[in-house]
């Protein structure tokens, strides 16, 4: 039996460094390619080392990138440049415009500012770029003869696409992160009911069913609101597109509408990165963002202007939206590390963060953070965690499995105790298996094969054609009702020219030019009836169209009649009865006990 092998060397039972290695269909495919938040040492690249010994380009076919966040893209330069990969890379047009963005601002601060080496450097950014394909929504790729792809939204972030793979009848769509529901600048993901034999959906709210985002929205706008009327400081951790715009359309507007005065700050560039690319990409965003940005352009905020570092220590209020978002590095930890000590400040975790990252510790109420080079820093400000990730949460890849209908379900990118209770409610509601491997471990998933089958018409036509089981409803008499019943199709599949074709017995013989041998079967019934034949006949002919249908059943002569064309019924005079001889082939065996039940129910020897 055919099968698909599937391989995470990142976010197996884990969340971030995504990167899944597939085996379908004979084709080698890498479903993203990224780095892990929460290390700076070996750990933060995948195992590349793990897929094969000798050029990874004679091993895999493609790679596909689901989206530009570095978890899924921030090892690619890596792969491609400095262990060695010159295959295609896929992914959509927005994500290739913001995949070089981010690993530039992630190779500075590591390389420039960390003093970082063996990274990879800006050309090698480049020249990584120029492998990548780009992909179009809904358009069916052909990566070679046998391996198609196919994108859909995604929802998440500005470019993030699901991926439909087919390699002949085996199938899977890998969905990388994705929303189920519309933001304020993103609409919801989208998917064919395409049912493939494996749905490798992200599970990072395996256990989550958000609340009302409007309460939400209320509860961050009040949080920030409270905060700057006491004095304090809100420092607002997120990355550099995505969350942030969400984030500042919620709190530009708000400002507006309460006339406040406190500066928001958002870090330098970052202005300019996110018009231009929602301007580039506007088709990308929610119908409301389309139809008012002819107007008015939704990301030129009123009250937001671009941050300095000096602004640090002013004195008095403010907000900052500073990246990135896990205060694993730059300007959002530098500005953390001056104000945690602070209680009347706060700072807002507005999505998920990786194990090992300053956000996830402080998430933890870890009261005191240590860093590398020996130095500490007190957390006296207030902690707040506020979902606002665009990841699908549980109701919402319910809602995705329910809709795509897949034969088997993987979980990825997630935490292993919640995927457990995630994977026990798939299986339980939708019976079908659910995986959830580790990092390094390998899965097998049997696919069961399609297959292309013709059926011959006049097979159709004869199949539709006999009569269905006795109901007792009177209904099911009509032809409307016996037309809805299933029906049995009875016939002989022939393999001809690599074609399959269901036909008849007749036809067949024909087909391979084989002399039939026809068999039939006889039951001789003896019945006191009185009268001419003729009379019979006609009696019989009306008792069988009712019970049958008047189209089954065919007057031949006085003294016989046809049903379903194959079976015959004589009657012969044998005074002072009648006999009726009831014929029929060894392929109606079916119809012909119906008939002689039929007969015998309702004439019978004295």
């Amino acid at each position: 039996m055919p099968e698909i092998k599937v391989t995470p060397l990142g976010a197996g039972q884990d969340v971030g460094r995504s990167c899944i290695l597939v085996t379908i269909g004979g084709k080698n495919i890498m479903l993203d390619c990224g780095m892990h938040m929460g290390y700076n040492d070996d750990r933060r690249f995948p195992d590349f080392s793990y897929i094969t010994d000798g050029p990874l380009t004679d091993y895999l076919d493609c790679i596909i990138i689901s989206h530009f966040h570095l978890d899924h893209c921030g090892a690619l330069p890596y792969m491609t440049e400095m262990v060695g990969y010159n295959g295609p890379i896929y992914m959509t047009q927005p994500t290739k415009a913001l995949c070089p963005v981010l690993l530039e601002d992630m190779r500075k601060v590591a390389v420039e500012r960390k003093g970082e080496t063996n990274f990879f450097t800006s050309v090698m950014i480049k020249d990584c770029m120029k492998k990548v394909v780009t992909v179009t929504l809904h358009e069916t790729l052909q990566v070679d003869s046998d391996l198609e792809i196919k994108a859909y939204y995604a929802g998440h972030v500005l470019g993030a696409a699901m991926f439909h793979i087919r390699v002949g009848s085996q199938s899977l769509v890998y969905t990388g992160d994705y929303n189920m529901t519309p933001d304020r600048h993103l609409g919801a993901a989208w998917i064919d009911k395409c049912r493939p034999d494996l749905l490798i959906s992200e599970s990072t709210y395996a256990t989550t069913i958000r609340d009302s985002k409007r309460c939400r929205e209320r509860d961050f706008l009040k949080k920030v609101h409270d905060a700057v009327d006491r004095g304090g400081k809100v420092l607002i951790p997120v990355f550099a597109l995505g969350r942030v715009q969400e984030l500042c359309i919620l709190l530009d507007t708000y400002w507006d509408r309460m006339n406040l005065k406190v500066p928001i700050y958002f870090t330098m560039g970052l202005a300019e990165t996110a018009n231009k690319y929602y301007r580039m990409f506007i088709t990308w965003t929610n119908q409301k963002i389309r139809r008012t940005f002819v107007h008015r352009n939704m990301f030129d905020f009123k009250h937001i202007k671009p941050f300095d570092k000096s602004y640090m220590d002013n004195p008095g209020p403010m907000v900052v939206f500073a990246t990135p978002g896990m205060l694993h590095a730059g300007l959002s930890l530098a500005i953390f590390k001056k104000w945690a000590s602070n209680a009347n400040n706060m700072v807002i975790m507005p999505g998920y963060c990786v194990q090992g990252t300053v956000g996830h510790k402080i998430l933890n109420g870890a009261k005191k953070i240590d860093f590398e080079n020996r130095t500490s820093v007190e957390v006296n400000l207030t902690v707040e965690y506020m979902s606002f990730s665009a990841h699908a949460d549980a109701k919402g890849i319910m809602q995705l499995i329910r809709h795509c209908e897949p034969r088997n379900v993987m979980l990825v990118h997630g935490e292993n105790a919640k995927m457990e209770f995630l994977k026990q409610k798939i299986m339980q509601e939708f019976n079908i298996n659910c995986y959830k491997p580790g990092n390094g471990e390998t899965s097998i998933i049997p696919v069961s094969i399609d297959l292309d089958v013709e059926v011959s018409l006049p097979l159709l036509k004869h199949t539709m054609s006999l009569p269905t089981s006795a109901s007792s409803s009177r209904a099911s008499s009509t032809e409307e009702s016996r037309t809805k019943k299933q029906k049995v199709l009875h016939g002989v599949l022939i393999m001809k020219n690599n074609n399959l074709r269901i036909v008849g017995v007749n036809e067949a013989w024909g087909d391979l030019g084989v002399t039939a041998h026809n068999l039939r079967f006889t039951e001789r019934i003896e019945v006191d009836e009185p009268g001419p034949v003729p009379a019979l006949t006609s009696a019989l002919h009306t008792l069988l169209s009712q019970k049958l249908g008047s189209s089954q059943v065919q007057a031949v002569n006085e003294f016989q009649l046809s049903v379903a064309d194959s079976v015959f019924i004589n009657i012969q005079d044998d005074e002072p009865g009648k006999t009726i001889l009831l014929s029929w082939t060894h392929q109606d065996e079916g119809l012909g006990s119906k008939l002689l039940d039929i007969i015998k129910s309702n004439y019978k020897k004295s």
